[in-house]
């Protein structure tokens, strides 16, 4: 079969969103086979593992071909028809708006739905609901850099700049990421940088692959992100390194900012965070001796009690020496889930309406209801935020329906998550594969995956792109606007939830006119054509020419009413929960580069299991030696709110006060039962990335433990 046979399409797993063609090969296990695709931007063929690898998991083998309803006599799930099952779901959500209210009713989306699904799962839960209980799993994403984006410049894009232009800048500074590991093919852009003559700082107390890469590794205790971002902008204002003229006339509350970093002195953060006075001073010469400058940051800063305000400290720090708002310069966040910025855009977020308009702005009320045809005092206000979503799970949310996510897995404090779904009234879960959350439902519907569907997602430059339909899929299975369509039809509402993407992308469009994330200017055929279009990009006057998109923000005005960019005055603080004599060590969690987030679908992949086969616990040769554990050995990670069991694994390349665990399992080494959900008080971003520990030896017994279905 020749190569004209292959879909262009994208990656279904991370926010690059790579592109790739799918050739089909008519064989059950293996349905298709991946093409190199050169002529995308973003990953100009280059594919990581698990992209190379994505077909597997459309194999009948891997995945869920039929609806799933639990027994009422046996309390397992047995197949049923999709009749039963809609009717079951419709029944569920009916009879608890009406025993209990709207808000009731829960809805959980997730950061791979496409903008349609996204979109559409939004209005179902405001329109067809009337539920203000919506949020998505995008919320422990990059919601505080959404919040400091927010707070600074006005509006919230993962990126104001297309990664090229990455390697063309002086330095870069990139603060807890590991693209090695969590994006690949991106890391050429950083090899290219060093290769033009720019230069690397990394950001984080792992040595990781990425930092093996950099001029200039600081390894900060975790949690200690935001003294080191004042130290260094400290150091900049008393070496006379501001750059006065931009800081003049293009931004507003400097001497706020000024006076909070003058009071973190080099010392000081040097016992705070272990970066030593001198690594501070390179990393500041390094930066502003270079003629341009980017900070890019990722969940290391971000996924914490205070991250709105660490990466506003960063934010600040480029604003100071005039990197924002100039050709090669800026701050960005490199977003990780797939459509994590599409799907906060438009709709799933608990506060958000479509083209990131706010749900407490009448005039944004009034447009997007008008599109809707519904009156705007009929849509319901802001709701919870997701871990305060999942927090409330069987007291005053009593039923959930939920698409694209695993929070047994992937949600904070996992164990007391789990026990909330557990006491729903009713659960049900739209999804792939039959994961640790889907196990849990009253039914689980069968939806179709990245290759057998149409739509749009938008990548962490604000580029929208087009996924390709490139299979049918299996009979049973129906994506996700069906469902959306079928429920909302049995729930009395029969129109306004079309089942082809391309027509739901046309009400998008008119949705997001005129808001922050205007995407009017955009349809399928422009972005096929263009290899994707950078929003904003407003509908064009007419007769005039299209507008172009926008991949370069802020160059010549930030998107505030005066259009200056706001130092916002930070200072630190500790982390929620700092170590004492019972909780001795820090952990801190990540990926893995043969795994994807809660490994749901990465885990049903032989090739990658093979080389990430399961959790262990990443610790110093010092720690490992005072705890008297091996190499391999079983280690017990308490917290004050559970405990984890994996291998150890014994590195030079991580502090001797901390752990790392990886996030993508359940069972017994689920790290996210160990960690803290307290919550950044304006992002409501848990704090992933910083607990307090202990370790116990565990012996060498089995691995094992899986997640039971719920109880009847």
């Amino acid at each position: 079969m020749s190569d004209a046979t292959a879909v262009p399409t994208h990656c279904p797993y991370c926010a690059l969103q790579c592109g790739m063609s799918l050739r089909p090969t008519g064989a059950p296990e293996a349905p298709a086979e991946v093409v190199e695709r050169t002529d995308f931007p973003v990953n100009r063929g280059a594919l990581c593992g698990k992209g190379r690898t994505a077909p597997s998991v459309l194999s009948s083998r891997a995945r869920l071909t039929g609806p799933l309803v639990r027994s009422p006599d046996t309390g397992a799930l047995v197949p049923a028809s999709w009749e039963e099952a809609l009717a079951a779901v419709a029944d569920g959500l009916r009879r608890t708006r009406a025993d209990h209210g709207p808000d009731a009713v829960g809805v959980f989306g997730g950061g791979g739905l496409t903008n349609e699904k996204a979109y559409s799962l939004g209005k179902f839960a405001r329109v067809v609901l009337g539920t203000s209980q919506i949020d998505y799993n995008g919320r422990f994403c990059m919601s505080s850099a959404a919040a400091a984006h927010q707070r600074a410049f006005g509006l919230d894009r993962g990126l104001p700049f297309p990664l090229e232009d990455v390697p063309r800048t002086g330095c870069v500074i990139l603060v807890g990421s590991n693209l090695a590991e969590t994006m690949p093919p991106a890391l050429r852009y950083l090899t290219e940088l060093r290769e033009n003559g720019g230069k690397l700082i990394v950001v984080d107390p792992r040595r990781t692959r990425t930092a093996e890469q950099a001029d200039l590794h600081l390894a900060p205790r975790p949690g200690t992100d935001l003294a080191l971002a004042l130290g260094l902008l400290h150091l900049v204002v008393a070496e006379g390194r501001v750059d006065e003229e931009f800081v003049r006339e293009r931004t507003a509350g400097w001497e706020e900012a000024r006076a909070g970093a003058m009071s973190h002195w080099p010392e000081q953060v040097e016992r705070i965070t272990g970066v030593s006075v001198p690594l501070l001073r390179e990393a500041v010469a390094l930066f502003c001796d270079a003629p341009t400058g980017m900070v890019l940051t990722a969940r290391g800063p971000e996924q914490q009690s205070k991250g709105t305000d660490t990466v506003g400290a960063w934010i600040n720090l480029c604003l100071a020496t005039g990197r924002a708002g100039r050709q090669l310069s800026g701050y960005g966040c490199l977003t990780g889930q797939g459509n994590g910025q599409g799907g906060r855009e438009h709709g799933q977020k608990a506060d958000q309406l479509p083209g990131y308009r706010k749900l407490d702005d009448p005039a944004a009320r009034a447009h997007v209801a008008g599109v809707w045809g519904v009156d705007p005092e009929s849509l319901p206000g802001p709701g919870r935020s997701a871990y305060e979503l999942l927090d409330a799970l069987g007291g005053d949310v009593k039923a959930l329906l939920l698409m694209g996510s695993n929070p047994v897995v992937s949600a904070p404090r996992a164990a007391h998550v789990e026990g909330r779904l557990r006491s729903l009234d009713f659960l049900a879960v739209a999804d792939v594969v039959l994961s640790e959350t889907a196990a849990l439902a009253d039914v689980v519907l069968p939806v179709t995956q990245w290759a057998e569907e149409t739509g749009t997602l938008t990548n962490l430059e604000g580029r929208v792109l087009l996924r390709r339909r490139a299979l049918d899929p299996p009979a049973g299975v129906r994506s996700d606007l069906e469902v959306l369509h079928g429920l909302a039809g049995l729930l009395g509402h029969g129109k306004g939830f079309p089942v082809d993407p391309e027509e739901v992308f046309e009400e998008l469009r008119r949705a997001s006119a005129g808001g922050p994330a205007d995407y009017a200017g955009i349809d399928y055929r422009r972005v096929e054509e263009e290899q994707g279009v950078f929003w904003p990009c407003p509908a064009a006057p007419e007769g005039a020419a299209p507008h172009p998109g926008t991949p370069r923000l802020f160059l010549d005005r930030f998107a505030t009413p005066d259009g200056r960019a706001r130092f916002v005055p930070v200072t630190h603080r500790a982390a929620a929960e700092e170590t004492d004599a019972e909780y001795p060590v820090v952990l801190t969690t990540g990926r893995v580069v043969s795994q994807y987030q809660s490994g749901a679908q990465t885990r049903r992949v032989d090739e990658l299991n093979a080389a990430a086969p399961g959790p262990f616990v990443e610790l110093h040769p010092r720690l490992a030696e005072r705890i008297g554990v091996a190499e391999g050995e079983r280690i017990t990670v308490v917290s004050r709110r559970g405990r984890a069991v994996a291998p150890a694994r014994i590195t030079a390349s991580i502090r001797p006060d901390t752990v790392f665990m990886p996030f993508h399992w359940a069972g017994e080494g689920r790290a996210n039962t160990l960690v803290n959900p307290a919550l950044d008080p304006v992002s409501r971003m848990p704090e992933f990335k910083v607990c307090a520990v202990r370790l116990e030896r565990a012996g060498n017994a089995a691995t094992g433990g899986r997640t039971s279905p719920r109880s009847r």
